[in-house]
């Protein structure tokens, strides 16, 4: 496990206390019947702007607090423990291919206003039903990017768009060129197609650049999933040691414990890759590609079998609205592909180290 400060301890204990007061997965229900246009609700959003966590990874010149990547992993953790909606990873991951990539001029600009929460931004990559950034076709002729992205998530409310082309990453604002069409998925969150019809752009970077900002969303996703891991583990443990069956509770049958305890093994392994991913990012360490991607096998790997135990365990309940579990289901299935799957990590951990 990762050695906390006493600043990330705060800030881990304060977005806790929020996420279980102030949004747990009753709020989530509320903001799925609701249905509002961003896929989040905006007053839980300035909240989370007013307690500064959008400028966790931004500089304090810029507005932020420059926590670094472990604190914000920390943030997201524990809001996906109530699946609370919210495009604070995506635009973490945004902000950060601007502070890497961008001009001064462009920091300045949109920087401030990002780590306020004022404005949402998020990445548009992938322009296919997988994740494959070595298959894009967006490009950009005198200054205008023109092409299509599929399943841009936040990509409903955006004002700014990080864009990977054929020429690296550029930064496109979303009130000029831009067409939204929405997508809905099994998660009930956030994900749009976005076309961009000869909209003004401003480069950023070139495919070196594309790779880092890649890696970093996709530490971000994998810290939501350990927190819905997590979550997921102890809602199964506390329903086995309360439901009875043939006059036992379920936690009394050695088999279910063998089941909990592999769950609960794995927990620990996906924790300590996770954090250690995304302490590689905050140490500039030359290995975190293969850091994240083996944080990615392993987060995808233990969250399905996380969720599916979860469904399994409660028996017929697990299948019904009225239990949580199939929303933890629903969010991980859409996660584990984020970024690529499990598989795509394995191959790409495989090819970085020479195989």
């Amino acid at each position: 496990m990762a050695v906390l400060n006493d600043e990330q301890t705060m800030l881990r204990d304060m977005v806790r206390e929020w996420s279980d007061e102030q949004s747990p997965v009753s709020a989530f229900r509320k903001m799925r019947a609701a249905a509002p246009a961003e896929g989040y609700d905006p007053a839980a959003w300035a909240t989370l702007g007013e307690m500064g966590l959008p400028g966790i990874v931004i500089p304090e010149e810029h507005g932020g607090t420059a926590f670094g990547y472990l604190s914000l992993g920390l943030v997201l953790e524990q809001l996906g423990r109530n699946l609370a909606a919210s495009p604070l990873a995506s635009t973490s991951a945004a902000a950060t291919a601007i502070l890497l990539g961008g001009s001064e001029a462009l920091r300045a600009q949109w920087l401030p206003q990002i780590a306020s929460g004022a404005v949402v931004a998020t990445l548009a990559v992938d322009e296919g039903p997988v994740h494959d950034p070595a298959k894009i076709a967006t490009s950009v002729v005198d200054g205008k990017l023109s092409g299509t992205k599929a399943f841009v998530a936040e990509g409903d409310s955006a004002s700014v768009f990080v864009v990977a082309t054929t020429d690296g990453l550029y930064l496109v604002a979303g009130d000029a060129g831009v067409t939204r069409a929405p997508r809905h998925m099994a998660d009930s969150r956030s994900h749009a197609q976005v076309t961009f019809d000869a909209a003004p752009a401003e480069k950023l970077g070139d495919a070196t650049l594309t790779a880092q900002v890649i890696d970093r969303a996709t530490a971000a996703v994998c810290a939501e999933m350990l927190g819905m891991a997590e979550q997921a583990f102890a809602t199964t443990n506390d329903y086995l040691k309360t439901r009875v069956q043939f006059g036992q509770q379920l936690s009394t049958f050695q088999a279910l414990q063998h089941r909990m305890a592999k769950m609960f093994t794995e927990l620990e392994l996906m924790r300590s890759v996770v954090e250690g991913a995304l302490e590689a990012i905050d140490a500039g360490r030359s290995d975190l590609d293969q850091a994240v991607s083996l944080a990615k096998a392993v987060a995808s790997d233990t969250l399905h079998l996380v969720s599916r135990e979860m469904i399994q365990l409660h028996g017929g309940i697990g299948m019904t609205d009225d239990y949580d579990a199939g929303f933890y289901l629903k969010r991980a299935r859409v996660l584990e592909t984020m970024w690529g799957n499990a598989a795509f990590h394995r191959e790409r951990f495989a090819r970085l180290n020479g195989y």
